[in-house]
């Protein structure tokens, strides 16, 4: 690979049920809960353009179909805010899908689990470095946490995963990584183990919904058995590709808001309201006013 090799492609897994957030995701796909103004799917999809990404692949199953709404064109609502002056308005709906980016759309057949969600992007990727973003964890940094991980992957050339510390206690809600440090923030990873109990887990450094892979990964999945829950698991993948290739974990710059969870969701909302341009002011009033 050679050392200026942009990341063109992400992968988003936006096929699973949504089950935490019902009611609220009966008849919609929970990438599209709004957080402020904006859906979840396109916060991810937004990161992943900052970082270099042009052709956005979506891992749907049924009920997704609002997703493939959302980034096309939407011409009568153009026209209509076109004759009405509303300029602005026309403005955000066109810059969902700036005319650069191209939006394809896979089918997940089975909720087999995120392993398997990837590897249905592979005829999609072929063979090139990828992103892979999960919508669920709305990530803020600056730069964006995706172009600071395609920064590593340029300088290492080899696959890059965002990790955060987690407590000891949370260690099996996530995928742990061990190894040895390269620097402050970053790991050459050694293992990785999938949601273990916290005396198995080998660091407290736990994997957030960010990765840029090498196409090794695909190999991997595909060998690999059914894991934790029955499902075939992406971290078990990269197990296998760390005895061929190197691994690095990224403890990124930034936050990331767990949306998979109600908590997590609603601190997004009112953190992320705080920072908005024109709402920020007027809700930091309101709350100083309610009476907890």
């Amino acid at each position: 690979m050679s050392t200026s090799m942009p990341i063109k492609k992400a992968i988003f897994p936006v096929a699973g049920l949504g089950t935490r957030f019902l009611p609220a995701t009966k008849a919609q796909p929970k990438e599209m809960l709004p957080v402020v103004d904006k859906p979840l799917i396109q916060y991810a999809v937004e990161e992943a353009y900052a970082a270099g990404v042009r052709e956005m692949i979506f891992v749907t199953g049924r009920h997704k179909r609002p997703i493939e709404d959302h980034f096309d064109l939407t011409y009568e609502l153009e026209m209509a805010l076109e004759q009405a002056g509303k300029e602005e308005l026309l403005a955000v709906v066109r810059s969902v899908k700036p005319e650069d980016m191209e939006c394809v759309y896979v089918r997940q057949a089975q909720a087999l689990g995120l392993g398997h969600a990837v590897l249905c992007g592979q005829r999609l990727v072929g063979q090139e470095p990828f992103a892979v973003l999960l919508a669920d964890d709305l990530m803020v940094g600056q730069p964006p946490v995706l172009a600071q991980m395609v920064e590593q992957f340029h300088e290492w050339r080899a696959s890059i995963l965002a990790v955060q510390e987690v407590p000891s206690e949370h260690t099996r809600r996530y995928g742990i990584v061990g190894g040895a440090a390269v620097h402050d923030r970053l790991v050459e990873v050694q293992r990785i183990v999938e949601k273990p109990a916290p005396q198995d887990a080998p660091s407290n450094l736990g994997v957030a919904g960010r990765y840029i892979l090498t196409p090794g990964v695909f190999d991997e999945i595909a060998r690999q058995p059914r894991g934790v829950g029955g499902e075939i698991q992406l971290t078990d993948g990269i197990a296998g590709l760390l005895r061929r290739e190197k691994v690095f974990a990224y403890r990124y710059e930034g936050k990331r808001y767990d949306c998979g969870s109600k908590e997590g969701f609603l601190q997004a909302n009112v953190e992320l309201a705080l920072q908005h341009p024109t709402l920020g002011t007027g809700f930091r009033d309101y709350l100083a006013q309610i009476k907890l």
